[in-house]
């Protein structure tokens, strides 16, 4: 442990490089030992809470809870809106969407409160990165979803249907915030840009082209359809996009021909974006996933002393997985195919001989079993929610090959866990 201390902390006038990751394990209890944590101050655990997408457990009942409200409040306000509904239950809605309205006003106070932890504003004055924030398209949501409330108390009624399409269109602008694909859906219009503006540029083109022609071709046998170039036009932005009402058809042979030349590159065009679209989705979705998986990796003192670039690569074949509280991940029996490193959470180690170890943040279990390439020994269960990286055999192995100190380093674990289990087998 003082070793990673070591390693961890920086100190004047030493060598900084990391130790060997077997030194870094060496002296630590088997079965390893929770990371220790630096101290965060009271706004930047609330703002860890309310950060979107965070996967710790107290984050996720928050969005759970936050949703719950939403729900309520937005179901009160239809609810509302039936005038045949009995009078007695509308004051427990009327109070319901108080309710929902006051958290809403607590949550946009706390947000802005948290705001100076947001990294865009890290650099910035906590007053100046407050008024950004308000500026944001979280802060104006927010504002716009304590808006009822301001109307309340300036005395505006809740009792009707027009009060009740003010509040679901700002309520519902919350529900926009819990998506991350919106933000997916920018980024890969942003990366994509320059095939998906040829993209549209192709289509205006055929767009103007088959209205030009279906207008020279139609205009005597259908004046009121083909007549001007903006009928035209709407025939053949419904014929492109391949909706085809059936309200306007050509009649003529050059009219027809236009037609199913449109259609047909309507089609093309059409699957032209799609491609595009899912490429740029596909990619988006395999950053993320990498980027989630390094921040858990991080979080692992195993891998601490690795450069970057070996990193990168370990962070190419691990798998996050999250289990609640009270879950069993392992059945004693099960195939040793792959190993687990604790994110997050905390585990149940049940052993054979009827005691169990549990084990911590920055722990590793599964590996005797993978390197000996036999059952798992022992039953494995969550204690509480846990995120476990995973790592399978194949990849273990490929990867010990080219970092053999990590190698080292769990076969050294492995070996101390199987002394500590025959000492205990011979003290029963």
């Amino acid at each position: 442990m003082t070793t990673l201390l070591q390693y961890l902390l920086p100190q004047r006038g030493r060598d900084r490089r990391p130790a060997p990751l077997s030194l870094q394990l060496a002296g630590q209890p088997a079965y390893g030992q929770p990371v220790t944590a630096v101290a965060q101050t009271l706004r930047a655990q609330v703002y860890t809470i309310l950060r979107p997408y965070d996967p710790s457990p107290p984050a996720r009942r928050w969005r759970v809870f936050h949703l719950t409200v939403l729900a309520v409040g937005l179901l009160a306000v239809i609810l509302l809106s039936i005038d045949e509904f009995a009078d007695g239950h509308r004051i427990y809605l009327r109070a319901g969407i108080w309710a929902v309205t006051l958290i809403f006003l607590a949550e946009y106070v706390v947000r802005l409160w948290v705001a100076p932890e947001i990294s865009l504003y890290t650099d910035m004055r906590p007053m100046r990165a407050r008024l950004h924030w308000i500026v944001s398209l979280p802060g104006l949501i927010g504002l716009l979803a304590i808006m009822p409330a301001v109307m309340m108390t300036g005395g505006y009624s809740i009792s009707g249907a027009d009060t009740a399409s003010v509040f679901c269109i700002l309520w519902i602008l919350k529900l926009g915030l819990h998506a991350p694909a919106f933000g997916t859906l920018a980024r890969v219009l942003s990366n994509e840009r320059a095939p998906i503006a040829s993209i549209l540029i192709i289509f205006a083109i055929l767009l103007m082209a088959a209205a030009t022609a279906a207008h020279m071709f139609e205009r005597l046998a259908q004046p009121k359809a083909f007549g001007d170039l903006p009928s035209a036009m709407w025939w053949a932005v419904v014929t492109l996009t391949t909706t085809g009402y059936g309200d306007v058809v050509p009649v003529t042979i050059g009219g027809r021909i236009i037609g199913s030349l449109l259609m047909i590159s309507g089609i093309a065009v059409l699957a032209l974006m799609t491609g595009v679209l899912a490429t740029g989705f596909a990619q988006e979705e395999r950053r993320r996933e990498y980027l989630r998986v390094w921040d858990q990796v991080s979080r692992v003192p195993i891998f601490a002393s690795l450069g970057v670039v070996t990193l990168s690569e370990i962070v190419g074949k691990l798998r996050t997985r999250y289990y609640p509280a009270h879950v069993t991940i392992l059945h004693r029996g099960d195939a040793g195919d792959s190993m687990f490193f604790i994110s997050s959470g905390e585990v149940e180690v049940r052993l054979p001989t009827g005691g169990f170890v549990r084990l911590g943040d920055g722990a590793f279990f599964g590996e005797m079993a993978l390197l000996d390439r036999r059952p798992r020994a022992a039953t494995i269960a969550t204690v509480r929610p846990t995120t476990l990286l995973v790592l399978y055999a194949s990849d273990f192995y490929e990867i010990a090959s080219h970092i053999p100190a990590l190698a080292e380093a769990v076969e050294a674990e492995a070996k101390r866990r199987e002394e500590e289990n025959r000492e205990r087998e011979g003290r029963r």
